[in-house]
């Protein structure tokens, strides 16, 4: 065997994520066509400070916490989306476990509320850590998005809607 690939763990097109003292088991899509990691992230904002603070997920995921996270490092970069708006995209370095691994990983936050999975890991997580096999499916993924109550499709579905029928008419309110 090459010594090389053996210090890598096989992974799939998906694969769970913990992310310290923040969640475990966050599914994740693997993506060996981007070249950096995504993360869900809400609240985002730079105090005069010059920090950055977000929030991991939104209101409505089931890895919501809305504790605040802040970081002294970060990047920030204009972003051409795909319908030719300009955009600011921060990234910042988190603390995650992927399939035993602990890494820093620098992810771009984003609103990914409307994609399937919350995460996406990109080229620079893998390089080096990963080899992907696209054969390879985390089987409990599929299972648990089935498993998971109605509330929750529903809020997948359109999370906007979700918010303004479910939350801001009481029901997420404390």
């Amino acid at each position: 065997m090459n010594p090389v690939t053996s210090r890598k763990a096989i992974i799939g097109r998906d694969v769970f994520v913990a992310l310290a003292g923040v969640a475990e088991n966050v599914p994740a899509k693997v993506d060996t066509g981007a070249d950096t990691s995504a993360i869900w992230a809400s609240d985002i904002f730079v105090e005069k400070d010059g920090k950055l603070h977000f929030k991991l997920f939104g209101q409505g995921s089931p890895y919501y916490t809305g504790n605040e996270m802040v970081a002294n490092d970060y990047s920030v970069a204009k972003v051409k989306s795909a319908s030719g708006h300009v955009v600011l995209k921060y990234k910042a370095t988190i603390p995650a476990t992927i399939k035993g691994k602990q890494l820093s990983i620098t992810f771009g936050l984003s609103d990914r509320s409307k994609l399937k999975y919350p995460i996406l890991i990109g080229r620079e997580t893998l390089l080096g850590n990963f080899i992907v096999d696209v054969e390879e499916k985390e089987t409990t993924m599929k299972e648990r998005l089935n498993k998971q109550p109605a509330i929750n499709k529903e809020m997948r579905d359109d999370p906007h809607k979700f918010y303004m029928e479910r939350y801001l008419n009481g029901e997420g309110k404390k």
